[in-house]
């Protein structure tokens, strides 16, 4: 077994504070991509609304990654990759593998 070190590389990151997804908007925009197309609404109950400003009764924000939809939480963080891409990491993993520069 071999060890390996992440390589230092600079991320932009927000932090996702629910229901309030404004700043997610927000921060998809500045690289001038559209929140629409990256941010899904999903949903526990199949008769809720699907329009994505409501963020009440059951339905939780994902966000589409390479590796498909994945749900976000309170706390997680949204990070935008060095491709371009966006993922969700959950807090602490956030707090352990990364440090403000």
């Amino acid at each position: 077994m071999a060890q390996y070190r992440k390589k230092p590389v600079v991320i932009e990151a927000v932090q996702y504070t629910a229901p309030i997804y404004s700043n997610i908007r927000d921060f998809i925009e500045t690289f001038g991509d559209n929140p629409n197309e990256v941010l899904v609404k999903v949903f526990d109950d199949p008769n809720e609304n699907r329009n994505i400003s409501n963020m009440s009764g059951t339905s939780h924000l994902a966000i589409k990654t390479l590796e498909g939809n994945m749900k976000i939480t309170h706390g997680d963080w949204i990070i935008r990759g060095v491709k371009g891409e966006y993922y969700p990491c959950k807090h602490d993993i956030f707090l352990a593998t990364y440090e403000a520069v």
